[in-house]
């Protein structure tokens, strides 16, 4: 055995990272979600008993599994995003649901969040989302400002008009959140129309600002993100790809190298020992 306990810790990082396990895992992952959706439903009886038995198995699972890969990865296991959450959704669920802290129960069920991080689709979407996150920032930046603007002008212009919708900065800017995203803003242009005939002309202006343009930014944003993921993942296996070839073209002219050697050695005749003449 080495020092370090390096085998014992090699042969649980191949364990958590085969594909049964983890199969596993999803499994329990997407089993848990169902019997948590299940125990908001059954509220009292044996069921919920029952129900409340079975989540604290898969609990066990979890905190079984999170130490093997503990162990298994050591210090990088921190290095991981994905693994650090998992780490804080176990530990939430640890925590005794009583008191003020009964709330994190509902929190229980960020554990389906870890779906993300089993399928590599999902995975490739929530990268593609953080590599647009600097661009979304930028783009979210100049939504507030434009917000902002048309906030102050909607209240100095229809604030004596329609105080339930323009009386202040705040009542305003729930106003235009509802326009932004398409909700009964017709009837709010309306209520404005009726003492201000040309009004059509702020809303219509601000929806094809703000709904057309500067939303429409954050997908093109997201988008461009997931493309520059698909297109390094693509690089990646291509790179794997260019990599396996010259590793079998190597083999294949060490096997030749191997057979030539050994061609030249039965050819070669070998040399008689010499004789010793008697004294």
């Amino acid at each position: 055995m080495s020092v370090g306990g390096a085998p014992v810790r090699e042969r649980l990082r191949r364990l958590v990272e085969h594909q049964w396990f983890q199969r596993t895992v999803l499994g329990v992952i997407i089993a848990n979600a169902a019997i948590l959706g299940l125990e908001t439903s059954i509220l009292d009886g044996p069921a919920d008993e029952v129900l409340q038995v079975v989540d604290d198995v898969m609990l066990c699972f979890f905190v079984a599994e999170i130490s093997l890969r503990l162990v298994a990865h050591g210090p990088r296991f921190f290095r991981d995003p994905w693994s650090v959450f998992d780490l804080l959704v176990v530990g939430i669920a640890l925590i005794p649901a009583t008191g003020p802290l009964s709330l994190l129960r509902a929190l229980r069920i960020l554990r389906v969040l870890r779906l993300a991080d089993s399928v590599p689709s999902m995975k490739r979407v929530v990268n593609g989302l953080v590599a647009a996150v600097p661009g979304m920032g930028s783009v979210g930046a100049l939504l507030v400002l434009v917000m902002y603007v048309s906030v102050v002008i909607a209240t100095n212009l229809y604030g004596a008009i329609a105080p339930e919708h323009f009386g202040d900065l705040g009542t305003t800017a729930f106003t235009l959140f509802q326009v932004m995203t398409g909700e009964a803003w017709p009837d709010i242009a309306d209520d404005v129309m009726v003492h201000e005939p040309m009004a059509w002309i702020f809303f219509v202006v601000f929806i094809l600002v703000v709904s057309f343009a500067v939303l429409n930014l954050f997908i093109a944003v997201v988008v461009s993100g997931m493309e520059s993921i698909d297109d390094l993942a693509e690089h990646e296996e291509k790179n794997d790809a260019e990599v396996m070839t010259e590793l079998r073209a190597i083999r294949a002219q060490l096997a030749a190298v191997q057979a030539e050697l050994a061609a030249s050695r039965a050819a070669s005749p070998e040399p008689e020992p010499e004789t010793v003449p008697a004294p």
